[in-house]
């Protein structure tokens, strides 16, 4: 299989700085930015301009800048921002999910080559000069088909573990009503009536390999714990006991972005030797509060909200919570038996999502090699 380098197929533009406007406007086009490559749902708007770059659907999109510098996306229409660049072709027998999916799987090779010692950005030598391999268009769309259906069974795999949330959810409201106005007048109580403590821990950098793990920020960013963001404390440093996590803890993070700081986690399964970092909270509670009702209300995107008014911090910069204004918050108590019922019911969820997790992985696994496989060559030899 022939390979040609990426800056004799493709013409590189980076985006510029678009003004968003309200989906009201006349006269507007999509305004295309970094989430939108991985996540198709939250469609923006901005004025058409003829300075701007635009994207199109024979357009390949990768994120230039910043924390997801490398991710791709192609079969977008709109203009795009200055985090962002556009790869079109200069060649009619190209199929554009074919080189697509080609530069997704070289997603850790255009990271490994970024430039910035604080804020990635793609080195454009290294995209330009990157190897392509490029059979017969036929073959291209024959192989992409092949690639979509088992990219098909992992966004299968996906909705139904999303399902599985949205059911939690469901559950949640029809137990304990609209908590914005307490529908089902529940007592309301500050949180420092029902956390007894709150504990925080160090983040010390470690190299190779050590007994004692901490968890990276990111392992307490969203709704779920992930027990696999973590990195190595030094060798010799143990950390207090006060600072390990176990099962059962409630984590908050409190200092993070400001669309992320406060997410809450639950530690659902057993773990060993991983420790606190500074910029996470464990939240220890009293026998008045079930902790995983008092995780899943206190990521209710009603309390999140009242978590990001107290949060300080300046516009673009991480946002820090107080633990004095945060125990000053108020949380609906119903009774102990409703709370432990959704308990329950949540742990009964969790369990089957641990099942598909792992077969999601399984699956991601066997399409990364397929990718992986296609690419090099090995799974269509000429």
């Amino acid at each position: 299989m022939k390979k040609i380098k990426l800056k004799e197929i493709f013409e590189i533009k980076k985006g510029k700085k678009v003004e968003p406007v309200d989906e009201s406007f006349p006269n507007k086009v999509r305004y295309i930015q970094i989430e939108d490559l991985r996540d198709d749902r939250s469609v923006k708007y901005c004025f058409h301009d003829d300075n701007y770059v635009y994207a199109n659907s024979e357009s390949i999109i990768i994120a230039w800048d910043g924390a997801n510098a490398g991710t791709v996306s192609y079969g977008l229409e709109g203009a795009i921002g200055s985090t962002l660049a556009v790869l079109e072709a200069k060649t009619k027998d190209i199929y554009i999910p074919f080189v697509g999916k080609f530069l997704q799987s070289k997603f850790q090779y255009l990271r490994d080559t970024c430039t910035g010692a604080t804020i990635p950005h793609i080195s454009r030598k290294a995209l330009e000069n990157l190897l392509i391999p490029m059979p017969s268009f036929e073959e291209q769309v024959f192989i992409s088909k092949i690639l979509d259906k088992a990219q098909s069974l992992v966004e299968t795999r996906k909705a139904q573990i999303e399902s599985l949330d949205q059911l939690t959810q469901s559950v949640f409201l029809e137990m304990f009503g609209d908590i914005r106005i307490n529908s089902k007048k529940f007592k309301q109580v500050k949180l420092n009536e029902v956390i007894t403590k709150i504990t925080t821990g160090k983040s010390l950098a470690g190299k190779g390999i050590s007994e004692y793990k901490v968890l990276k920020t990111s392992a307490v960013s969203y709704k779920f714990f992930k027990q696999n963001e973590v990195k190595y404390l030094p060798q010799d440093y143990v950390p207090p006991v006060s600072h390990i996590v176990n099962k059962g803890d409630v984590l908050v993070s409190r200092m993070n972005t400001s669309e992320l700081v406060g997410a809450a986690a639950y530690v659902f399964n057993e773990i060993k030797n991983v420790a606190l970092p500074d910029r996470i909270w464990k939240l220890h509670y009293s026998r008045k509060i079930n902790p995983i009702f008092l995780w899943y209300f206190i990521n209710q995107s009603y309390f999140r909200d009242k978590v990001t008014d107290i949060a300080t911090g300046t516009s673009g910069s991480m946002k820090n919570i107080s633990q004095k204004k945060y125990l000053n918050l108020s949380i609906l108590l119903p009774d102990i038996s409703l709370q432990n019922k959704f308990a329950e019911f949540v742990y009964k969820i969790q369990i089957e999502k641990d099942k598909m997790d792992k077969g999601l992985i399984e699956l991601n696994n066997i399409f990364n090699s397929l990718m992986q496989r296609t690419f090099n060559g090995k799974l269509f030899p000429e």
